[in-house]
């Protein structure tokens, strides 16, 4: 029992060697705690650097990395100061409401840039876009250059660079056309009503297979889709790969057309047949012709600019 009493009285000393006050109310045990918060801080801060640079590397810029590094570093250290502060005896509640009020504040002020910075990270982790893709975003279809937490830089296809907010970004519909290997792209072909359409659709068949770079899996589609006014509609679905479906699409319906024509299919323009009812005809004797021109006997004596011809006072015509 003596042993027991022993580190019972021990123990009961060095806690109230603890629980001495060394500065004001701040006691060992305080301090002793508030050593434990800050190095547990710097641990947490160095993991959530490395795990940002290991996941975030390659995804973002090296400034934006590092921005977004030092943001996340600057919240961790505010975590551990609140709380380290109980144990330096500080009273929160004024620090709380008066925080709060610039916290609301600097929330109304600066929204705009917290809704981008946000959008800008969620954008970095969901990745439904990456340098290179061409995307549509609403109205605008465009390259994606860069990245950044706080905007995303896109090139039109005119070459202009357009800064998109990151806030728009994340609410607007995005349109992946590269995200997907292969792209399907549609033709519509007219023919003439008198030409043979199995033969067009055979010629525009053996078209595509000679193109490298037309799929044969999904294989191309080609029928008769519609009966039109002045046409037969052959319509034309081809798949290729996202990389170079442009470049086929834009120079094959060329291609298609020089060899219909060469085998005397040709593509019609718009046209309309008009029928007259036997009522509408006219009996053209009826109709009377132009009055008879009077011929004006030549005077000598007159003048070249004497206005000869012009109607005077009195004159009457055989209309």
């Amino acid at each position: 029992m003596s042993a027991i009493d022993d580190t019972v009285e021990s123990t009961g000393s060095v806690f109230d060697l603890l629980s001495t006050p060394v500065l004001g109310e701040i006691t060992l045990l305080d301090i002793l705690w508030v050593a434990i918060i800050a190095i547990a801080g710097v641990i947490i801060v160095r993991i959530v650097r490395m795990w940002l640079k290991r996941s975030l590397g390659e995804k973002m810029p090296k400034s934006d990395l590092d921005l977004a590094i030092t943001l996340v570093s600057y919240f961790v250290y505010i975590v551990v100061i609140l709380t380290i502060l109980p144990y330096l005896h500080f009273d929160l509640s004024g620090l709380f409401v008066a925080g709060g009020i610039i916290a609301v504040a600097i929330a109304f002020a600066t929204q705009n840039i917290v809704a981008n910075l946000v959008s800008g990270i969620f954008l970095l982790f969901e990745r439904p876009i990456k340098i290179g893709d061409n995307v549509s975003i609403g109205s605008l279809t465009a390259t994606v250059q860069k990245i950044q937490i706080m905007s995303t830089i896109v090139r039109t296809y005119d070459g202009t660079y357009v800064r998109v907010p990151n806030s728009k970004l994340f609410t607007s519909d995005i349109t992946n056309l590269v995200i997907h290997p292969a792209r399907r792209f549609d033709y519509t072909i007219g023919i003439r009503y008198q030409d043979d359409a199995k033969k067009a659709i055979a010629i525009i068949k053996g078209m595509i297979e000679k193109e490298p770079y037309a799929l044969k899996s999904p294989g191309p589609s080609v029928y008769v889709d519609k009966l039109d006014e002045s046409s037969v509609n052959i319509v034309v679905k081809i798949w290729a790969p996202s990389l170079f479906w442009w470049g086929l699409r834009t120079e094959l319906l060329w291609k298609i057309k020089v060899e219909l024509e060469k085998n005397g299919i040709q593509i019609p323009f718009p046209q309309q047949e008009v029928w007259f009812n036997n009522i509408l005809k006219t009996d053209m004797k009826a109709v009377r012709g132009p009055p008879p021109i009077k011929d004006i006997p030549f005077q000598e004596g007159v003048e070249p600019d004497a206005e000869i011809g012009k109607p005077r006072p009195g004159d009457t015509h055989d209309w």
